[in-house]
């Protein structure tokens, strides 16, 4: 089952604790109503009596994650198109658009990439995650690129296990503002939820590991009115 345990920054300071929860899970409210009353919540040790409690920053809200919330699973939508770049009996690539949700979350119960996958591969209701069925990694809502779906328990615990081993590249094209120093490098440093902006993600000291080589491709210059 995992786990979630983040620092309130500052930023969150006075914020109610089921908006965080939905927050740092991407969990809709009513799963986190869930978590909430089977007990799977704590702040700072503690379990609170209801999500309408206000945090300070700087505590420790921890969420245990279980089947607990899987109270709805995703229902198969085939008016959402699905952009399938290659098939096989094991896996599926798609190039998600942008401004496409990739699983249920908060804010977001319908109309996802998965309820499209499910009308066209009614298979992928029984691998993996029930409320992420065959997705071993996502994309967030703006960005476009490939997603790797797995259509059968065997490739999903296979994508997985290359994924956590690190063993898959990874490669972006991005609008960046301004000009780096140098026109190709390594960024080494720890990436997680910025401090600032909860929502983005920062180099932060408590961050995940994370390594992205870079090379510019093309750089413009704004014009002067």
């Amino acid at each position: 089952m995992p786990v979630y345990e983040e620092e309130v920054p500052a930023a969150l300071d006075g914020q109610r604790l089921d908006r965080v929860v939905a927050m740092v899970t991407g969990l809709s409210r009513s799963e986190v109503g869930a978590l909430l009353a089977a007990g799977a919540v704590t702040v700072d040790g503690t379990t609170p009596a209801k999500g309408s409690v206000r945090l300070a920053a700087g505590s420790i809200v921890s969420v245990t994650v279980s089947d607990i919330v899987v109270s709805t699973t995703p229902e198969a939508d085939p008016g959402v198109e699905v952009p399938v770049v290659f098939e096989d009996d094991q896996v599926v690539v798609v190039d998600k658009p942008a401004d496409l949700v990739v699983h249920p979350g908060a804010g977001h119960d319908g109309g996802t990439l998965v309820a499209g996958l499910l009308a066209r591969y009614p298979e992928l209701a029984q691998v993996g995650d029930p409320a992420r069925p065959g997705i071993v990694h996502r994309l967030d809502r703006g960005t476009s690129g490939l997603l790797v779906v797995a259509r059968t328990q065997d490739a999903y615990d296979a994508l997985v296990g290359q994924l956590t081993a690190r063993t898959v590249d990874r490669r972006y094209r991005a609008l960046v503002w301004g000009h780096p120093d140098s026109p190709r490098g390594l960024i080494d440093a720890p990436i997680g939820r910025s401090p600032r902006h909860p929502t983005r993600m920062a180099v932060v000291a408590s961050g995940k590991e994370a390594r992205t080589r870079y090379e510019v491709e093309r750089t413009f210059t704004t014009p002067t009115e």
